[in-house]
């Protein structure tokens, strides 16, 4: 009998190489993004003019009239994107009358500006009212799409920084969803290791008492390395386990056997940290707790292409003849809310669809759950002691606002 409660997506990603550098957006400083904007733009627009009086067989006179021209074009739109910063700043229903008046006064100003240049350097060139009526088009135009261009920036990166924003508090979410799942466990397994402490202190067994005691704190200050929310390797969360059992088997002795295949590689490999805990909690008292002979718990790790897959195996007497527990496995629930359940949104939360989680259950007995991760190394990637080093083999066990264009100005558990 299987239950499949989560399947991923058999795709792969594909390792992507890492580039010697990192990139930096350009709008990642405002400031220093409009000054190159600004200045390249204007010098653009010189340029341009300039190619085409060469061009046009213009004499020195015009050449002039267009670099007072870029200036005069570069001091203005200085002025105006302080100005229009305060206005975005207010989000006033007048701020785009307030715009449209500005960009009036700014054009016409150009235009006297440049009219009485032109006739300064042609004076031969026409009065100054007619002069004025067909220069007016150009700064107009230019100032239009200088205006045009500063608000579709600015609204551009105000969409961009309310979306890295919500990506922020959607990863914060996640973070303490995690977090508090993990922290869901803690309560869980320190309620059944307590039970067994008090029944041995008042059974007046001090020592084995004394001893668990000893073996729960190591354990518990031993899970205080890894972060809530954060991964461990493979290998360390295999000592964790080795840290819990040997707690559990004060309470099963020879009844509660254990086995350990995880391949070198596998080892290295990233997983949620408390991941594994308490399918083996799970298997414990569904398995080595209903049988008076006790079961064998095997877990078993290794990397199938760019997947790393979690098997953990217990012979105890599984869901046969358990059709409540069957449903109860495919709903996700457990009988006390934490086990399965707790796993399943803990990977879902940290790989979205991206996993797999199956539960089979064969006909002869035990309970078998597999789970299956995108294949993640340490970010610094160091020899895995010798300690921890696993044997590719069965190994018996016995004992972590700036605004642009601002110038400075077993069944369940």
């Amino acid at each position: 009998m299987q239950f499949r409660l989560t399947r991923a997506p058999t795709s792969a990603k594909g390792s992507m190489a890492m580039l010697p550098f990192q990139p930096t957006p350009f709008f990642k400083d405002k400031n220093r993004a409009f000054w190159w904007l600004q200045v390249l733009g204007w010098l653009g627009a010189f340029t341009l003019r300039g190619v085409s009086g060469i061009v046009a067989g213009q004499d020195f006179p015009f050449f002039v009239i267009i670099f007072i021209e870029s200036f005069t074009g570069f001091s203005i739109t200085l002025i105006l994107s302080v100005a229009f910063k305060r206005i975005l700043s207010l989000a006033s229903p007048l701020s785009w009358a307030s715009s449209a008046l500005l960009l009036a006064i700014a054009v016409a100003f150009f235009a006297s500006v440049q009219t009485w240049v032109i006739q300064i350097a042609r004076p031969d060139s026409g009065g100054f009212s007619q002069l004025l009526i067909g220069y007016f088009i150009f700064p107009m135009t230019l100032l239009g799409a200088w205006s045009a261009l500063y608000f579709a920036i600015n609204f551009f990166l105000q969409v961009e920084e309310q979306t890295d924003q919500l990506e922020r508090l959607e990863a914060q979410a996640t973070s303490a969803q995690l977090a508090m799942l993990r922290y869901q466990l803690n309560p869980h397994f320190l309620f059944n290791t307590l039970n067994s402490i008090s029944t041995l202190v008042l059974l007046k067994q001090t020592t084995p008492a004394n001893a668990m005691l000893t073996k729960l704190s190591s354990f518990l200050r031993h899970t205080l390395i890894a972060q809530p929310g954060g991964k461990v390797t493979v290998a360390q969360e295999v000592e964790t386990l080795k840290l819990y059992l040997e707690i559990e088997r004060m309470r099963f002795e020879e009844r509660l056997r254990t086995e350990f295949r995880v391949d070198d590689d596998a080892a290295r490999g990233c997983i949620p940290s408390f991941l594994l805990q308490p399918l083996i909690e799970n298997a414990i008292k569904y398995g080595v707790s209903a049988q008076e002979e006790g079961a064998r718990i095997s877990l078993a790790a290794k990397v199938i292409g760019s997947r790393l897959r979690l098997t953990v195996y217990d012979t105890g007497p599984g869901l046969q003849g358990n059709q409540n527990a069957a449903e109860a496995v495919k709903r996700g629930h457990s009988s006390t809310g934490v086990g399965l359940a707790n796993i399943m949104e803990r990977l879902s939360q940290a790989y979205g669809e991206d996993h797999r989680f199956d539960i089979e259950t064969p006909p002869d007995g035990g309970f078998t759950v597999i789970i299956e991760l995108p294949y993640e190394m340490e970010e610094q990637d160091e020899p895995v002691p010798s300690h921890q080093k696993f044997p590719r083999l069965s190994n018996k066990e016995g004992t972590r606002e700036t605004t642009f264009g601002n110038p400075q100005t077993g069944a369940p558990a």
